[in-house]
């Protein structure tokens, strides 16, 4: 088989993306791809010398790669070494499908275990309640308070377990049914959509979201398409100011203590799963309410509420004989 071993690796990584394309990739997933194709590729201009326009698929040799990720690894976490290693191992399978190379060298570079999922709920068992009534009493000071908003975005979290990417991609129109029966429909991570049950008391923080959007904002059309959730000059919330939104929450709660290191927003959602678990739903509830695509994640938060463990700690039976086990009084205890 005759390979066409000389295209520069820039056209490669182009035409990787174009074959990508019928996958419906969300623009964060292609925007992470394409840094850590960017970063390896830095490093092997380093290793091999030249320019990185002018390195060739045929220069993606075994050494030349363990010799990047090494240096790459003594930079990055090792999270952060095993997501770059996954994408260049798609990019490499992709080179080989496509006849641009005979094998896939990745197999040569040592790959990082992937971390057991540790879930980070909040600490405390009144935490996420406090939470909620800290922001609906409007303890979070700021320029231009909006309880309303901070309500909806801790209850989202808590309540429906919805990932940052995810309540910033939610419309109007994402909440449908009639009253008491209506669902918020989420595009998730991956373009999995799910459709999350919706209680009552979440309808009325909604309606009253809504009104609130109307009242600060009276020149805008609030169309079914819209964003639902919005910064304070009406535009669509970003990323960081949605972090910094609720990290201010716990902050002004008198919570911030309660928050694991390394989880913020994500800590609302861990929380939410967690709560799942110990109330007794299964692993494919959870799966379906979360948006895994594996039921050994969703297995992960049962795992960790040691539910299952004290289940069967309790089916002993041994335990039946020590509920007819009296313990004589002690000796010091006065007759």
């Amino acid at each position: 088989m005759r390979y066409k071993i000389h295209m520069r690796l820039v056209d490669a990584h182009e035409a990787f993306f174009a074959a990508r394309r019928p996958r419906k990739d969300s623009p964060h997933t292609t925007d992470a791809y394409r840094r850590d194709l960017a970063g390896i590729t830095a490093l092997l201009v380093e290793e091999i010398g030249g320019e990185a326009e002018m390195l060739l698929v045929e220069d993606l040799t075994a050494q030349s790669l363990r010799t990047a990720f090494g240096a790459f690894a003594d930079t990055h976490a090792k999270s952060s070494v095993l997501r770059a290693w996954s994408t260049w191992n798609q990019f490499l399978t992709f080179c080989v499908a496509d006849g641009l190379l005979p094998g896939n060298p990745i197999g040569a570079v040592a790959r990082p275990r992937t971390p057991p999922l540790s879930p980070k709920p909040l600490r405390g068992e009144d935490t996420p309640e406090r939470l909620l009534r800290a922001a609906a009493h409007g303890e979070r000071k700021a320029r231009d308070p909006w309880p309303e908003r901070d309500v909806l975005v801790i209850a989202l979290g808590l309540l429906a377990g919805l990932r940052s990417a995810e309540m910033r991609t939610l419309t109007v129109n994402s909440l449908v049914g009639r009253s008491g029966e209506m669902r918020l429909h989420v595009h998730g991570k991956g373009s999995r959509d799910r459709s999350i049950p919706v209680e009552p008391s979440m309808e009325k923080v909604i309606d009253a979201y809504l009104a609130s959007c109307r009242s600060r904002f009276p020149q805008q059309r609030f169309g079914r398409g819209a964003p639902l959730l919005r910064d304070r000059s009406g535009e669509a919330i970003g990323r960081g100011a949605l972090e910094y939104l609720v990290k201010s929450c716990y902050r002004w709660a008198g919570l911030h203590d309660r928050v694991p290191v390394g989880a913020s927003l994500h800590a609302l959602r861990h929380t939410f799963a967690t709560r799942l678990a110990e109330d007794g739903a299964t692993a494919s509830e959870i799966m379906a309410l979360l948006g895994h695509a594996s039921l050994a994640t969703s297995q992960n938060y049962i795992e960790a509420t040691g539910r299952e463990q004290r289940a069967a700690v309790a089916s002993n039976r041994t335990y039946r004989a020590l509920e007819d086990v009296e313990t004589p009084p002690s000796a010091s205890t006065p007759s």
